[in-house]
């Protein structure tokens, strides 16, 4: 069924003293893609100032902002209504040879190699083997995805945004960041090419309409079996009408919502609040 939804994304930043300036990139705009049409979006930064976008190397739209005055605190407001419907059903998986053959030479290399926050040891590697053994592409990405969410516990509180897949699977909890780059490191060591998705779900299949929900910020993996096929691997389900993608890339750096420097003294974490609102 299709659905329309109505997000709103809130960063508050508050300053120990007031900062001198601050620069600032914001990646919270949901693609249109098939199967998703944004219909409208905006980003609002208070104080005022003007910004600009433009698409990053990734294909993620960003918008940039500069503060040059003096400013005690920072609040950007992304707002975006966007439509949604089913997915597709797969198409068959090809061959583990003509995904080799594929990845060869072509931008899949970026997404087969590990990077800081996908490396993990060689031991890990072997339990996701073990798991595929006789699997195709698509059976492999389920295998290797079950295989995490039994291993990394959905526990909102125990990781940060710099925990990395080895620390996340010795931890045995984390959030949908780390069990998505565990996923990812092992998908790759597996060599099938793997990307971090960003984006939003809705936290309510059956919501009910016009009731805003708080909800929060979602991340899933894509892997490549002939074109890229998405999977939730923390709530093991392949993505549907409830999930938004916002921006694609190797793992969570390439596609940080909010990411800026500024000058001063250094404060609290940012507050963060997601709502959305399903209007049809």
């Amino acid at each position: 069924m299709t659905r329309r939804l109505r997000i709103r994304h809130t960063t508050r930043v508050s300053y120990a003293q007031a900062a001198v300036s601050s620069h600032n990139e914001v990646r919270m705009t949901p693609l249109t893609l098939p199967g998703q049409t944004t219909l409208d979006a905006r980003v609002t930064v208070n104080p005022t100032t003007p910004t600009w976008s433009y698409w990053d190397y990734w294909g993620t739209q960003v918008t940039g902002f500069d503060l040059m005055d003096p400013h005690a605190d920072l609040t950007i407001t992304a707002s975006s209504l966007v439509e949604t419907s089913p997915p597709d059903a797969l198409s068959p998986a090809p061959s583990w040879q003509e995904v080799t053959e594929r990845t060869t030479n072509s931008r899949l290399l970026e997404f087969i190699g590990p990077t800081v926050r996908t490396t993990v040891p060689p031991r890990l590697l072997k339990k996701a083997r073990k798991a595929a053994v006789g699997l195709d592409p698509h059976g492999t990405a389920v295998a290797v995805s079950a295989l995490v969410a039994d291993r990394v516990a959905y526990l909102p509180g125990v990781t940060g945004v710099n925990t990395s897949a080895a620390e996340a699977w010795e931890q045995g909890a984390g959030v949908c960041q780390d069990i998505a780059h565990v996923t990812i490191a092992l998908l790759r060591g597996l060599g099938l090419p793997t990307r971090y998705v960003s984006g939003y779900l809705h936290p309510e299949r059956e919501a009910e309409l016009h009731r805003p929900v708080a909800g929060q910020s979602h991340a899933w993996i894509e892997y490549w079996a002939g074109d890229w096929c998405g999977y939730d691997p923390t709530n093991r389900t392949r993505p549907d009408e409830s999930h938004v993608v916002v921006g694609r890339g190797r793992d969570y750096d390439d596609v940080t919502p909010h990411k800026g420097i500024y000058r001063g003294v250094a404060g609290g974490p940012p507050e963060v609040t997601v709502e959305f609102t399903r209007v049809a």
